[in-house]
Protein backbone atom coordinates (compact mmCIF):
# COMPACT_ATOMS: atom_id res chain seq x y z
CA UNK A 1 0.00 0.00 0.00
CA UNK A 2 2.86 1.72 0.98
CA UNK A 3 4.20 1.69 -2.28
CA UNK A 4 1.17 2.53 -4.44
CA UNK A 5 0.65 5.89 -2.14
CA UNK A 6 4.32 6.96 -2.86
CA UNK A 7 3.79 6.07 -6.71
CA UNK A 8 0.41 8.16 -6.46
CA UNK A 9 2.59 10.93 -4.57
CA UNK A 10 5.20 10.76 -7.39
CA UNK A 11 2.48 11.48 -9.86
CA UNK A 12 1.41 14.26 -8.68
CA UNK A 13 4.30 15.81 -7.30
CA UNK A 14 5.74 15.35 -11.30
CA UNK A 15 2.39 16.97 -12.79
CA UNK A 16 2.68 19.88 -10.24
CA UNK A 17 6.33 20.51 -10.82
CA UNK A 18 5.47 20.05 -14.81
CA UNK A 19 2.95 22.70 -14.71
CA UNK A 20 5.05 25.39 -12.86
CA UNK A 21 7.78 24.62 -15.58
CA UNK A 22 4.78 25.66 -18.17
CA UNK A 23 4.22 28.58 -15.62
CA UNK A 24 7.51 29.83 -15.82
CA UNK A 25 7.72 29.16 -19.53
CA UNK A 26 4.61 31.49 -19.96
CA UNK A 27 6.44 33.61 -17.43
CA UNK A 28 9.86 34.25 -19.53
CA UNK A 29 7.54 34.89 -22.65
CA UNK A 30 5.47 37.48 -21.21
CA UNK A 31 8.51 39.46 -19.77
CA UNK A 32 10.24 39.11 -22.95
CA UNK A 33 7.25 40.44 -25.23
CA UNK A 34 6.79 43.06 -22.53
CA UNK A 35 10.40 44.17 -23.09
CA UNK A 36 10.46 44.12 -26.82
CA UNK A 37 7.51 45.23 -26.67
CA UNK A 38 8.50 48.58 -24.12
CA UNK A 39 11.57 49.41 -26.40
CA UNK A 40 8.98 49.28 -29.70
CA UNK A 41 6.69 51.65 -27.83
CA UNK A 42 4.14 48.94 -27.39
CA UNK A 43 4.52 47.07 -23.77
CA UNK A 44 2.66 43.98 -23.55
CA UNK A 45 -1.14 44.94 -21.70
CA UNK A 46 -1.51 43.42 -18.59
CA UNK A 47 1.75 41.91 -17.93
CA UNK A 48 2.08 42.64 -14.73
CA UNK A 49 -1.27 40.92 -14.02
CA UNK A 50 -0.05 37.94 -15.67
CA UNK A 51 3.62 37.48 -13.71
CA UNK A 52 1.83 37.81 -10.37
CA UNK A 53 -0.65 35.63 -10.94
CA UNK A 54 2.28 33.23 -13.19
CA UNK A 55 4.43 33.44 -10.12
CA UNK A 56 1.61 31.30 -7.71
CA UNK A 57 1.96 28.90 -10.04
CA UNK A 58 5.87 28.66 -10.32
CA UNK A 59 6.49 28.66 -6.76
CA UNK A 60 4.02 26.03 -5.53
CA UNK A 61 4.48 24.09 -8.62
CA UNK A 62 7.82 22.89 -7.47
CA UNK A 63 7.35 23.17 -3.68
CA UNK A 64 6.28 19.45 -3.52
CA UNK A 65 9.23 18.57 -6.28
CA UNK A 66 11.45 20.82 -4.06
CA UNK A 67 10.82 18.50 -1.17
CA UNK A 68 10.67 15.18 -2.38
CA UNK A 69 14.42 16.16 -3.90
CA UNK A 70 15.75 17.26 0.00
CA UNK A 71 15.91 21.31 -1.38
CA UNK A 72 14.52 22.61 1.21
CA UNK A 73 17.13 24.33 3.40
CA UNK A 74 18.32 22.81 6.23
CA UNK A 75 21.01 23.53 9.18
CA UNK A 76 22.72 20.48 9.85
CA UNK A 77 25.24 22.49 12.73
CA UNK A 78 24.00 20.44 15.53
CA UNK A 79 23.40 17.10 13.94
CA UNK A 80 26.76 15.41 14.39
CA UNK A 81 26.39 16.22 17.89
CA UNK A 82 22.85 14.51 18.45
CA UNK A 83 22.42 10.45 19.02
CA UNK A 84 20.95 8.86 15.28
CA UNK A 85 17.19 8.15 17.20
CA UNK A 86 17.07 12.25 17.82
CA UNK A 87 18.13 13.60 14.55
CA UNK A 88 15.60 10.98 12.80
CA UNK A 89 12.69 12.31 15.27
CA UNK A 90 13.32 15.85 14.00
CA UNK A 91 12.77 14.80 10.62
CA UNK A 92 9.86 13.22 11.14
CA UNK A 93 8.61 16.03 13.08
CA UNK A 94 9.85 18.70 10.82
CA UNK A 95 8.11 16.69 7.68
CA UNK A 96 4.83 16.47 9.82
CA UNK A 97 5.13 20.25 11.31
CA UNK A 98 5.57 20.75 6.99
CA UNK A 99 2.08 18.43 6.36
CA UNK A 100 0.02 20.34 8.77
CA UNK A 101 1.52 24.11 7.34
CA UNK A 102 0.78 23.36 4.04
CA UNK A 103 -2.26 21.80 4.71
CA UNK A 104 -3.29 24.99 6.65
CA UNK A 105 -1.60 27.30 3.70
CA UNK A 106 -4.00 24.96 1.29
CA UNK A 107 -7.69 25.39 3.73
CA UNK A 108 -6.76 29.34 3.98
CA UNK A 109 -5.98 29.87 0.16
CA UNK A 110 -9.38 27.58 -0.75
CA UNK A 111 -11.25 29.52 1.72
CA UNK A 112 -9.61 33.03 0.22
CA UNK A 113 -10.73 31.64 -3.62
CA UNK A 114 -14.16 30.93 -2.46
CA UNK A 115 -14.20 34.80 -0.71
CA UNK A 116 -12.64 36.06 -4.13
CA UNK A 117 -15.16 34.01 -6.46
CA UNK A 118 -17.99 35.40 -4.45
CA UNK A 119 -17.06 38.55 -4.75
CA UNK A 120 -15.97 38.47 -8.06
CA UNK A 121 -12.29 39.67 -7.45
CA UNK A 122 -9.85 39.82 -10.16
CA UNK A 123 -6.86 41.03 -11.04
CA UNK A 124 -6.43 44.57 -11.60
CA UNK A 125 -5.25 45.41 -14.87
CA UNK A 126 -6.33 42.66 -17.68
CA UNK A 127 -9.53 41.12 -14.84
CA UNK A 128 -8.22 38.24 -14.21
CA UNK A 129 -9.99 35.81 -11.53
CA UNK A 130 -7.95 35.37 -8.79
CA UNK A 131 -9.99 32.29 -7.61
CA UNK A 132 -8.20 30.17 -10.56
CA UNK A 133 -5.17 31.04 -9.47
CA UNK A 134 -5.86 30.62 -5.46
CA UNK A 135 -7.37 27.11 -6.53
CA UNK A 136 -4.55 26.31 -7.94
CA UNK A 137 -2.38 27.38 -5.23
CA UNK A 138 -4.24 25.08 -2.70
CA UNK A 139 -3.73 21.98 -4.91
CA UNK A 140 -0.15 22.43 -5.03
CA UNK A 141 -0.27 23.05 -1.41
CA UNK A 142 -2.49 19.70 -0.90
CA UNK A 143 0.14 17.69 -3.19
CA UNK A 144 2.86 18.94 -1.18
CA UNK A 145 1.35 18.42 2.37
CA UNK A 146 0.51 14.34 1.23
CA UNK A 147 4.34 14.40 -0.09
CA UNK A 148 5.58 15.53 3.45
CA UNK A 149 3.21 13.24 5.24
CA UNK A 150 3.93 10.40 3.07
CA UNK A 151 7.53 11.07 3.64
CA UNK A 152 7.40 10.95 7.79
CA UNK A 153 5.37 8.07 7.24
CA UNK A 154 7.71 6.03 5.63
CA UNK A 155 10.91 7.67 7.84
CA UNK A 156 8.68 6.05 11.06
CA UNK A 157 8.19 2.62 8.97
CA UNK A 158 11.57 2.27 7.52
CA UNK A 159 13.02 2.87 10.88
CA UNK A 160 15.95 5.22 9.27
CA UNK A 161 16.45 9.21 9.35
CA UNK A 162 16.22 10.51 5.82
CA UNK A 163 19.90 11.34 4.17
CA UNK A 164 20.75 15.04 3.76
CA UNK A 165 17.88 17.40 2.64
CA UNK A 166 15.29 14.57 3.27
CA UNK A 167 15.11 12.70 0.16
CA UNK A 168 14.35 9.41 1.04
CA UNK A 169 15.16 6.41 -1.96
Amino acid sequence: MLTGLRRLADRLIGLSAIIGAIGLLVEVVVILADVVGRYFGVPLAGAQDISQMTMVIVVFGGMALCDRLGGHISVDVFEPAFPHWLNRWTDIVAALLGAVIFAGIAWTVFESARLSQMLNLSTNIIGLPKYWFQWTLSAFALVTAFGMLLRAVEMVLRGASAPHGGRLV
